[in-house]
């Protein structure tokens, strides 16, 4: 007996990802579709199915960039504008989760090999205690995972959008550039694909440097070549800068169960990231500086996480409409 078929979406700000699960729930097939290349969800959706010459699914979870607990969910850093029911109805859905991506990211966090997880300085977890995610993509995700009663409970909010903090002189005087160009500089306006080219240019302009506009990936292949200072400056701040606010998140959250980072620009950097200010700047707060060398960090090389995470969750909501 064929089982119904089911399908698991993750959707950003640039890219679609979505997989069809198998018998054991677990995410096959994947295909990244691009955003921009078609009108909504459920044409990206159609176009994935017929590419895979699927039979119509009756259940999907779909992990998407922006809040979802309004009627019409608004991509946060791209076009799309679409409800729930909408797409449930044009795709014939018994059963349809909508999940924030980063909730989907953190529900994946237990079930990630370690050959997918890339420790950055020490630390241990402590098992059952409360994990941490971020991650910079087009934008910035930030969920935490608490445990309770035998589950993992992910957390739901917009804490890239939180105010970004500057840690010395240097920094201070880079937000001061931000500031007279945005009212409110979060933590995404540069610490995310979108506002690398941003920070790059706030960097110079501090440095005393001359710069050209480039692009995020542009910044982050010099970077990675070493033949391009300015790049590498940029890089550097944008490390450091991350590094305080996931330490700022492992304080909040009590995150002794270790501190992971997602999104498509970090596992871009490798050793460059290892190297970098993030874990030193991680630690630096003060008298609770030993409290967080004993967390440890990570850099989630799995492909689509967000994915598997799309799929633990539908798992664990059998029977919800």
């Amino acid at each position: 007996m064929n089982l119904p078929t089911r399908i698991v979406g993750d959707i950003g700000g640039t890219h679609a990802r979505f997989a069809l699960l198998d018998e054991a729930g677990t995410p096959r097939h994947m295909e990244v579709l691009a955003v921009a290349d078609f009108a909504g969800p459920v044409e990206a959706i159609q176009a994935y199915l017929a590419a895979a010459a699927s039979p119509a699914p009756s259940a999907a979870a779909i992990a998407i960039a922006a809040p979802v607990h309004d009627g019409v969910v608004a991509l946060t850093n791209a076009s799309w504008s679409f409800s729930r029911e909408s797409i449930r109805a044009r795709l014939g859905l018994r059963q349809l989760l909508l999940l924030n991506d980063f909730s989907a990211l953190a529900l994946s966090l237990p079930h990630l090999p370690a050959a997918q997880l890339r420790p950055v300085g020490g630390g241990s977890p402590v098992a059952g205690a409360a994990k941490a995610v971020l991650g910079p993509g087009t934008g910035l995700g930030v969920s935490g995972l608490l445990h309770h009663a035998g589950h993992w409970l992910p957390l739901s909010g917009e804490g890239g959008h939180c105010s970004l903090a500057p840690a010395d002189e240097r920094e201070a005087a880079i937000l001061a550039l931000a500031w007279r160009e945005f009212e409110h500089v979060s933590a995404e306006r540069v610490l995310s694909g979108s506002g690398l080219p941003l920070l790059h240019r706030l960097v110079a302009t501090v440095d005393g440097r001359t710069h050209a506009p480039l692009g995020t990936a542009e910044i982050v292949a010099r970077a990675v070549a070493g033949d391009d200072l300015q790049c590498a400056a940029a890089i550097d701040t944008f490390c450091a800068l991350l590094g305080s606010l996931a330490g700022n998140l492992a304080l909040t959250l009590g995150a002794q169960g270790g501190v992971y980072v997602g999104g498509g620009i970090i596992p871009r950097l490798g050793e460059i990231f290892d190297r970098s200010p993030f874990r030193a700047r991680f630690e630096a707060k003060g008298r609770f500086a030993s409290y967080l060398a004993a967390i440890p960090t990570y850099v989630i090389l799995s492909p689509a996480p967000a994915l598997l995470g799309a799929a633990r969750a539908l798992a664990e909501c059998e029977g919800c409409p």
